[in-house]
């Protein structure tokens, strides 16, 4: 069997060699290469083409999220987990959203770590539990309808509704029974309120509000 090979970015000396001794005894693994900066990483790891890279966050100069982020079209086979110890939600999404596919904090224990490895070379998603629960957490968080929203007035909402329901302005009057100009007005001041300057620009805005806000129920 293949063993899968494992290259490590972290600046820490110690924690470095840690984490080589960890993989290179664990049958099954082999550390490939050692890096203790981004930059490094950056110009020796697409010769090297490791099947997993950790990545840490905390980097001096260029960061984990900018390497990963500059890595993943130069390795598209390979796979990027951040090991950090950063448990906020911003680093957690900046780090996924720039193409890594896992996120393991430091204090993971050795035998969890080798299996997050094995997993996301098996096309898995490996996470502690820790950054599952805020990934949940962070979802489950009610969105604050806009303040531009709350500005509109019942009527330049339903209008608003109507026109993202695909209705002309002339069937818009006929379901409010209003005139033509009423709606016509009625949409100007939507398009001042929401800072738009088209239906398309109201209709996307009003339709990403409803996504966000229907994530709460």
């Amino acid at each position: 069997m293949n063993k899968i090979s494992v290259s490590i970015v972290e600046d820490n000396a110690q924690v470095r060699g840690s984490l080589a001794k960890l993989i290179d005894g664990a049958p099954g693994f082999q550390c490939l290469s050692r890096h203790e900066n981004a930059e490094d990483a950056l110009k020796e790891l697409p010769k090297i083409q490791p099947n997993v890279i950790l990545m840490d966050i905390n980097l001096p100069g260029m960061n984990g999220v900018e390497c990963v982020r500059r890595l993943k079209p130069l390795l598209p086979g390979t796979q990027l987990i951040m090991l950090t110890v950063y448990q906020n939600t911003e680093h957690i999404f900046n780090a996924l959203a720039a193409g890594a596919t896992g996120y393991m904090l430091k204090q993971t224990p050795p035998a969890e770590l080798l299996t997050a490895i094995k997993e996301v070379q098996s096309g898995g998603s490996p996470m502690s539990s820790h950054i599952a629960r805020k990934i949940v957490q962070s979802f489950q968080q009610p969105v604050a309808v806009s303040a531009e929203a709350q500005s509109l007035s019942p009527r330049e909402a339903e209008v608003l509704d109507l026109l993202a329901k695909g209705f002309l302005y002339k069937e818009i009057a006929d379901q409010m029974k209003v005139s033509y100009a009423t709606v016509h007005t009625h949409i100007r001041h939507v398009y001042e309120k929401l800072h738009v300057r088209s239906r398309t620009e109201a209709v996307a805005k009003h339709l990403g509000q409803n996504r966000g806000g229907s994530s709460q129920r």
